[in-house]
C-alpha cells in the first residue's frame, strides 16, 4: 500500500525536482543587477552566467543521458538534485566572479540529467494513456520557476543580496531532495541508450524537424528574456518590485499555459495543441517589440509571452515521445540539449546587441526566430510519426 501511495505522488515529486532545476538555470536573469554591483562585473558579464551554463547544458544533457542510462533512476535523480542543492548553498559563499562561474558549470553539467530523465521516468509510471498529460505536468516545475521562483529571487536579491537568493534555491532543493526520496518508487530503470539508438534518432525526419522548432522557439525567447530585467528598467524606468512583478506575471502565466495544455492534449493532439501556443508565444514576443517602452504594453506582453513559453515546451516532449516512444530516453535528453542550445544562441545574441545599446532591435529579433519555429510546427502536420528502423 505504501509503495501504491508513493507512485501515486511520484509525479509530483518529479515536477518539484523541475522548480529546482529551473530556479537553478534561470536564477541569474532574475538578480542581474545584483550580481553585476555584488561581483563588480557588467550587466553582459553577469548575463554570461546564463550562457555559459546552457553551453555546459546543452553538452551534457545528451551525454549523460548515454553515461547514465543504465542508472536505476531514484538514486539518479536524487543524486542530481543534491548536487543542485549543493551548488547552490555553495553558490551563495562564492567570493568572486570566477569562483562563481566554476560553481555553476560544474553544478550544472550535473544538472542537465533531471528534466530529461524526469520526462523518461514518467513513462515508467503511468499508463500509456496518460503519459503525454504526466509529462506536461511534471514540466509544471518549470512554470513555477518561473511564476513563483524569478519573482521571489528577485524580491529576496533586491533587499538581501544575491547570496540570500541562492541560499534559498539550496535549501529548496533540500525538501526537493528529501519528497523524491519519499515518493518515487525504487527499481525504475529506462531502456540502455546506446549508439544504434542515436544512429535511429538521426534517420528520423520527424524528430528531427521536432528539436530544430524547440531550438528556435528557445532561442527567441532568450534574446530578451536573459535580460528582461535591465530592459523594462532601461526602456521605462521600471524598479525592482514592478520587474519582480512582470516576472511573476509571465510565470503565472505560463503555469496557466501548461495547466490548459495538460488538460487538453490528451484529446485536442500534440500537435493543434502545439500550433495554438506556439502562436500565442509569438504573439507575446510580437507585443514586446511593438511596445518597447511602453510598461504597460511590455507587460501585457509578457503575459501572453507567458501563455505559450512553458507550453510548447512540454509539447515539444510529448510530440517526440509519441513520435517514438522506443527512442524517448534519447529524443528527451537531446530535446533539453537543443533547448541549452537555444539558450546559449539567444542570450548570446541578446547580449551583444544589449551591450551596443540595440535596446529595441532585441525585440524584432526574438520575433524572426519563433516567425521560423511556427514555419516547421506547421511543417510537421502531416509528418508520419513514426521511427526510422534500428
Amino acid at each position: 500500500m505504501e509503495n501504491t501511495r508513493a507512485g501515486r505522488f511520484a509525479p509530483t515529486a518529479l515536477m518539484l525536482g523541475n522548480l529546482v532545476t529551473g530556479c537553478s538555470v534561470l536564477a541569474p536573469a532574475g538578480m542581474l543587477p545584483e550580481l553585476a554591483t555584488g561581483l563588480d562585473v557588467s550587466i553582459h558579464a553577469a548575463g554570461l552566467l546564463i550562457t555559459f551554463g546552457a553551453i555546459i547544458l546543452c553538452i551534457g544533457s545528451p551525454l549523460t543521458a548515454w553515461l547514465t542510462s543504465r542508472i536505476e533512476r531514484r538514486t539518479l535523480l536524487t543524486t542530481t538534485l543534491a548536487v543542485l542543492a549543493i551548488g547552490n548553498l555553495a553558490s551563495a559563499f562564492a567570493p568572486d566572479y570566477a569562483s562563481l562561474l566554476v560553481i555553476r558549470l560544474v553544478m550544472l553539467a550535473v544538472g542537465a540529467l533531471y528534466t530529461p530523465q524526469a520526462a523518461g521516468t514518467a513513462a515508467l509510471i503511468v499508463p500509456a494513456a496518460r503519459r503525454g498529460s504526466t509529462i506536461a505536468y511534471i514540466f509544471l516545475g518549470w512554470s513555477l520557476a518561473a511564476a513563483v521562483g524569478l519573482p521571489l529571487i528577485t524580491f529576496i536579491a533586491s533587499r538581501y543580496g544575491w547570496r540570500a537568493a541562492y541560499g534559498g534555491i539550496g535549501a529548496l532543493g533540500c525538501v526537493s531532495l528529501l519528497l523524491l526520496l519519499m515518493r518515487l518508487p525504487a527499481g525504475l530503470k529506462g531502456t540502455p541508450v546506446d549508439l544504434k539508438t542515436w544512429s535511429a534518432v538521426s534517420r528520423n525526419r520527424m524528430i528531427l524537424m521536432l528539436l530544430a522548432i524547440t531550438m528556435l522557439q528557445m532561442s527567441g525567447q532568450f534574446v530578451v528574456f536573459t535580460f528582461m530585467g535591465p530592459l523594462l528598467k532601461k526602456l521605462t524606468g521600471a524598479g525592482p518590485d514592478a520587474i519582480g512583478m512582470v516576472f511573476a506575471l509571465y510565470g503565472v502565466c505560463g503555469f496557466l499555459g501548461v495547466v490548459i495544455a495538460t488538460r487538453i492534449v490528451d484529446t485536442s493532439g500534440p500537435y493543434r495543441t502545439s500550433l495554438l501556443f506556439t502562436c500565442l508565444l509569438l504573439a507575446g514576443i510580437t507585443g514586446w517589440a511593438l511596445g518597447a517602452g511602453t510598461f504597460v504594453l511590455m507587460a501585457g506582453a509578457v503575459a501572453i509571452w507567458g501563455l505559450g513559453f512553458a507550453s510548447t515546451n512540454s509539447m515539444q516532449q510529448v510530440r517526440l515521445v509519441s513520435a517514438a516512444p522506443q527512442l524517448a530516453s534519447a529524443t528527451v535528453a537531446l530535446n533539453t540539449s537543443v533547448l541549452y542550445i537555444g539558450q546559449v544562441v539567444g542570450s548570446a545574441v541578446g547580449g551583444l546587441l544589449f551591450a551596443r545599446e540595440l535596446l529595441h532591435t532585441l525585440g524584432f529579433v526574438a520575433v524572426g526566430f519563433v516567425v521560423l519555429a511556427l514555419i516547421l510546427v506547421i511543417m510537421t502536420r502531416s509528418r508520419p510519426a513514426t521511427a526510422a528502423p534500428a
